[in-house]
């Protein structure tokens, strides 16, 4: 299925180069929208480099292929032209001209455009720094490590196209003199995707709550087997019970130290020595069907080679034909039935959608019944939330949101389920009831707040909606005009369907755990970036298809698979792959060719700075102020390059390198650990922490989306804070659904809602 036609007569102007801009771009054109790319000399906003965007050089060029092969060229004389017509105009940095009438202009940075840090110089590599990413991947006996593949471009690319269509919707509803400036910050995009909140975990503990040093890799994660390596995932006490199972360690079920991923790691010897033991004598098909067996989450470790020939994705048409030749990843949007051609004009058979004034949020008015959990479904919740939806987030006694198991406090606190620092920062802005989907009177309960609904959202194996009878087929039936995402972790059709995935299964089966970890070591997950990758692009997905839902009245089921958006992401290996038999391999913290990038120890203990110098000017500023020398894109000549920097950063300190670099023109960073991420004062600057009151937690700043819209100056995105469970079931049953006191009291003491977990008494 495709949704090629859903944005036709939709007008984009990119002047943007690299990865973020142009993915932005090709999101849109899959959708059905003319998108011009001007980007050899266009003087509209920034100097561009000679020969245009940099990517055309990128390895064999695929990548540059793989993103803007479907625009059209604009030349510098037709810039002004495209000016006066786009729709949606999305450039790198500040734009030359404001936005017209009717026109949102999408302008993606760093750091953004103010704030005290707006000006200077960063790459992905040095915002992987500064988000906290780096500080918590690796092993202590070796630096601290990446992720590979600029990730943080990628989802700063998907929001772009987010915050496009919600900004277009939101002048479109303010009348024909209105227009949107969206100003995003990378910085952000990488701070709530790149980063497991832990700043919010030590906050709730009172204390740093990593080990020292910080950096670790999930225990199992990927683990070798007699043929390769297989992925594992274990995020609840019963996945890991039966994972003990599978490798004969029952023994272990019990010990309270084992049962946290802390207590693993400082045990991590004995640990690993037990897992291996097992997996080695056994192939990687022996394995995955024996954890399979328990469902435990469980996945081979892709590769450009296995992905291309793996059944599952053949029989989903996960890859295509670029037209250049080669072979690339299907967009991982798919539209049930295909829309139409997009018109703005509403039809007689259209949906009706209230005017809005200045300053209101693009989506208010949309009501989205949520019965996402864990983190990659809740984020996408979270953003319609913050950009104005009525989200009513469902969960059950019987079986809560999965992360508010991952709560920092024990069973011995009461209310301890509400201290879980990811499902606080996913869930502001929300109102929750709880249905117990196990009994007839939670199913129609359901079906009935379906009827009141736009859009219903999930994010479980097919099986689970289906055998609740909440699939797409009874829910529409309930009401036509619902939209219905649907983001399984591999599809909803394929012979995986029904595997259970979550970011780490993802990362694992994507291969972007292949070319992630040190050049001598395994593959190391990026570490949960697929579980925000995944919720912002169904984000994109919905708004692509509500334009068609408001013109013609007719719902429609959305599909975002997340391994598909994790291959759409990860498509570098995969292009090379295929059109110059190219392998983009594991290489620690260096960059391809030319690409210098790496990270060094400064004086004292643990304290590290991540150098970038991608550009000739860099380069030789880097060279003039640290005294090395050589080709920085030579293998021969790094390990000299990479010693020279080593003795001049051990003899500084982090906060006197990093000024010294940075006033060069040369991006660097602190290597910051994640607990401390949001002590940064351009976060701070631009808003982008916002104070929210919990009744259970208490007082915590706690970031809200990457993006500032120039009609909402000064506004902030989060109004109230997680729900505690079952909060509002009154609120919704008895004054939204009609229902009187007497039958919300039956239904309590039934149990089909509650406000405590039924397993905590």
């Amino acid at each position: 299925m495709t949704q090629s036609a859903a944005l036709a007569g939709l007008r984009v102007l990119e002047l943007a180069t690299e990865i973020a801009g142009p993915y932005c771009g090709k999101l849109l054109a899959d959708a059905g929208a003319e998108v011009g790319k001007a980007d050899a000399g266009a003087e509209v906003g920034k100097a561009e480099p000679a020969g245009g965007d940099p990517l055309r050089g990128w390895r064999s060029g695929a990548l540059f292929q793989y993103l803007n092969a479907r625009k059209a060229a604009v030349a510098p004389a037709e810039v002004g032209e495209w000016l006066r017509t786009a729709d949606v105009v999305v450039v790198d940095g500040t734009p030359g001209e404001a936005a017209r009438p009717g026109q949102v202009v999408v302008s993606i940075s760093p750091f953004g455009l103010t704030g005290p840090w707006a000006d200077r110089p960063a790459t992905e590599f040095t915002l992987q720094a500064w988000c906290g990413s780096i500080a918590g991947r690796g092993v202590p006996e070796r630096p601290p490590i990446y992720a590979a593949g600029r990730l943080g471009e990628w989802v700063g690319g998907t929001w772009a196209a987010a915050a496009a269509l919600a900004a277009r919707r939101g002048v479109v509803r303010r009348g024909p003199d209105a227009s949107e400036h969206v100003d995003l910050s990378l910085l952000e995009c990488m701070t709530i995707s790149l980063n497991t909140y832990a700043p919010l975990a030590a906050a709730f503990l009172g204390r740093p709550w990593a080990p020292s040093p910080s950096r670790s890799v999930e225990i199992p994660s990927v683990e070798p087997t007699a043929d390769g390596f297989v992925g594992f995932c274990t995020i609840t006490p019963k996945q890991w019970a039966d994972f003990l199972t599978l490798i004969g360690r029952p023994e272990w079920i019990g010990d309270p130290e084992l049962g946290h991923w802390i207590g693993r790691w400082r045990r991590r010897e004995e640990v690993w020595a037990a897992i291996r033991a097992w997996t080695t004598t056994r192939t990687t098909a022996e394995v995955i069907a024996a954890a399979e067996a328990l469902r435990i989450p469980v996945t081979p470790v892709g590769n450009p080679e296995s992905l291309l020939a793996e059944p599952h994705f053949q029989a989903r048409g996960s890859f295509t034909t670029n037209p250049a030749g080669f072979t690339e990843p299907a967009s991982p949007i798919r539209i049930h039935p295909p829309p139409e051609p997009f018109r703005e004009s509403q039809s007689a058979a259209g949906r009706a959608v209230a005017p809005q004034n200045v300053g209101e949020l693009p989506l208010a008015g949309l009501r989205v019944l949520d019965f996402t959990g864990f983190w990659a479904g809740p984020a996408a919740s979270h953003a319609l939330a913050c950009l104005g939806a009525d989200v009513v987030k469902v969960e059950g006694v019987r079986r809560p949101d999965g992360m508010r198991v991952g709560a920092v406090k024990g069973r011995t606190v009461e209310s301890y389920w509400e201290w879980s620092p990811i499902f606080h920062g996913v869930n502001t802005n929300k109102r929750c009831v709880t249905l117990d989907l196990d009994q007839a009177d939670g199913v129609a309960l359901a079906k009935r707040l379906a009827r009141t609904a736009d859009v219903v959202i999930e994010n479980f194996t097919p099986r689970v909606m289906d055998a609740f009878d909440l699939s797409w087929d009874a829910l529409s039936a309930e009401n036509p005009s619902l939209v219905m995402v649907r983001m399984p972790a591999f599809g909803l059709d394929g012979p995986w369907r029904d595997r259970p995935g979550f970011a780490q299964t993802v990362e694992q089966t994507s291969g972007l755990a292949t070319v992630s970890g040190y050049a001598d070591g395994p593959p190391v997950n990026p570490r949960g970036v697929c579980d925000p990758l995944g919720g912002i692009h169904a984000v994109t997905a919905l708004l692509i298809t509500l334009q068609q839902r408001d013109a013609d009245g007719r719902g429609r089921l959305v599909e975002v698979s997340l391994v598909e958006a994790a291959m759409a992401a990860g498509a570098e290996p995969i292009v090379e792959h295929s059109a110059a038999r190219e392998q983009v391999a594991r290489t620690g913290n260096r960059g391809w060719g030319p690409s210098f990038q790496g990270v060094y120890p400064c004086a004292g203990d643990e304290q590290w700075v991540a150098i970038a110098a991608p550009t000739d000017e860099q380069w030789k500023a880097l060279a003039g102020l640290t005294g090395v020398d050589g080709d920085r894109a030579a293998d021969e000549d790094r390990d000299r390059i990479d010693g020279g920097l080593e003795a001049w950063c051990r003899a500084r300190t982090v906060e006197d390198a990093v000024p010294a670099l940075l006033d060069a023109g040369v991006p660097a960073a602190e290597v910051v650990l994640p607990e401390r991420a949001w002590d940064n004062p351009q976060l701070h600057a631009r808003g982008f922490l916002e104070p929210v009151t919990h009744p259970v937690v208490g007082t915590h700043a706690l970031p809200s989306v990457p993006v500032r819209f120039a009609s909402r100056a000064g506004a902030g995105w989060l109004h109230s804070p997680a729900p505690t469970l079952g909060q509002h079931n009154r609120e919704v049953l008895e004054n939204e659904l009609g229902l009187d006191a007497a039958e919300v009291d039956r239904l309590a003491a039934g149990r089909v809602i509650g406000t405590r977990p039924l397993d905590a008494g």
